[in-house]
């Protein structure tokens, strides 16, 4: 069984999320509301893709990714979604170690690849 964990402050985009990938085969979707509480789950289980949120309250989507050990970024494939798309929000986020980036507004048929895609990579 692969996990997924959201994480945006936006309710309503964690629903579309969630919803979007609610038929992915022997797949478990997590969410959290926050980066304080991403980082909890992060520290106490294994996802195999984290869809992260760069801009929320409190702590940003980049700083989750600077709060979390090399090794947990290096084996966990991070998709951003975000309503900053540019190159330099992107170099960021590259920089801090999302593998994947996705502007919002998103297609939720290009997600749901996206995440296929992403979940059948060896990792």
């Amino acid at each position: 069984m692969q996990k997924i964990l959201i994480v945006d402050d936006e309710e309503i985009l964690r629903m579309l999320i969630e919803d979007t990938l609610e038929d992915l085969e022997d797949v478990q979707i997590h969410t959290a509301e926050h980066g304080r509480e991403a980082l909890d789950k992060l520290a106490a289980d294994r996802f195999d893709l984290v869809i992260l949120d760069y801009m929320m309250p409190e702590m940003t989507g980049i700083e989750v990714l600077a709060n979390l050990e090399e090794s947990l970024k290096a084996a966990t494939p991070i998709l951003m979604l975000t309503a900053k798309a540019q190159d330099t929000d992107r170099i960021k986020a590259q920089e801090a170690g999302v593998r994947y980036f996705m502007p919002k507004p998103f297609s939720p048929m290009e997600l749901l690849q996206i995440v296929e895609d992403i979940l059948r990579e060896p990792n």
